[in-house]
């Protein structure tokens, strides 16, 4: 019970946040639901990993890497169309903390890239990276720890299409669809790459700058790392522990459902110790360095400007009990109007959905990109 101590401020941050709710059991990160113990059937294709190496990548900080590492898993074969064009590939984005892999397990790709589904990998060419400073990619915990460069979503943007063009050969997309951070990257790719993509589909994101409680929340994250005097300037030796159990409480906030924690804690016993096996393994998988450039990369995310730049079909999904994009402040219904051909689906809280994990769910939300991909010019 010494954790669930150490975190009694919680209760103060969780006023703030309790009367709205999120996320599945065991939320990794922002990805909330991705991840799934199951795996997908064994009739698709078995999933290629592989890294790509940009030479002298520049970040958008004017600091560069001799060779950025960007690891990558494909499902299916790219096709290409008379004029040599790929025409199937499909690029999947993850959110803050997560991976290409956890895309993988039955809670999604199980519902997507089977034979016969939405995203059937023997017809499509799926693409899943994990973006810089995730899973296998460069990142701070490699060695160089804060002398790594502050990347942003925009670098990481940049970064995929080097990938996509220069390490797969694919010079179209059929679609790109991201969840969370990776949905926030789905509106970049649309200013930066129009033409590059026919459809665009974020999941649980807003096209404009992160301000109000959702920047307060990961300045809180940010400031519980760099706090701690353990962080000694991102050069410990072990994990900071007092800032990143802090860190890890907001997470867990963030991507909280009330009616889903009390399944998991229904009484006060069930709740502490759920609450310690959360912290316990959490902590055993995170890097602080890690965690923090995660979530300073959203610093100057803000595609607002642009938006009628946007070229692409685009399937805005939120859903109404998201604490990291809670409809009430109307974002969605003042910038969709901008997108020329945009629509916004905002699904409703039921049992069913899970806050800020709903992203991660196509069997709540796969009735309306069925829709959407249908409606997608044909090639």
């Amino acid at each position: 019970m010494r954790v669930f101590r150490q975190a009694a401020w919680l209760v103060m941050i969780a006023a703030c946040v309790a009367a709205i709710s999120q996320s599945p059991q065991r939320p990794p990160g922002l990805q909330a639901a991705q991840a799934s113990p199951g795996t997908m059937s064994t009739t698709s294709p078995a999933p290629v990993e592989g890294d790509y190496h940009a030479r002298d990548f520049r970040f958008g900080t004017g600091d560069t890497i001799a060779s950025l590492t960007l690891h990558y898993r494909t499902l299916g074969t790219p096709r290409r169309d008379a004029a040599g064009v790929v025409r199937n590939a499909v690029l999947i984005l993850h959110g803050t903390g997560g991976t290409g892999g956890s895309f993988l397990g039955q809670t999604f790709g199980g519902h997507l890239f089977g034979p016969g589904q939405l995203l059937d990998a023997t017809k499509y060419f799926i693409v899943l990276p994990d973006g810089i400073g995730h899973g296998k990619s460069s990142k701070p915990s490699d060695g160089l720890h804060a002398r790594f460069p502050k990347y942003t979503y925009d670098d990481m943007v940049r970064s995929q299409h080097l990938l996509l063009t220069e390490g797969l050969k694919v010079d179209h997309l059929r679609l790109v669809l991201g969840t969370s951070m990776g949905a926030m990257q789905c509106w970049a790719w649309g200013e930066t790459y129009p033409g590059f993509v026919d459809g665009l589909v974020p999941l649980a994101s807003a096209p404009t700058a992160i301000a109000g409680r959702n920047r307060i929340m990961r300045t809180m994250i940010m400031d519980s790392i760099t706090h701690d005097p353990a962080w000694n300037h991102g050069e410990y030796t072990e994990q900071p522990r007092q800032g990143l159990v802090g860190a890890l409480n907001l997470l867990l906030m963030m991507t909280s459902s009330p009616l889903q924690w009390h399944r998991s804690g229904p009484t006060r016993d069930r709740a502490d110790a759920w609450y310690e096996d959360q912290i316990k393994s959490r902590f055993a998988a995170t890097d602080a360095n890690d965690m923090l450039y995660q979530f300073n990369a959203s610093r100057d995310y803000d595609p607002s400007a642009d938006l009628e730049k946007i070229s692409a079909a685009v399937l805005a999904i939120n859903s109404a009990d998201d604490v990291v994009n809670p409809p009430e402040l109307g974002l969605m219904e003042k910038l969709m109007p901008r997108v020329k051909r945009g629509r916004y689906i905002l699904i409703p809280t039921s049992d069913e959905t899970r806050g800020h994990g709903t992203h991660s769910l196509p069997a709540i939300w796969g009735k309306y990109l069925e829709e959407f991909m249908k409606g997608l010019p044909t090639t």
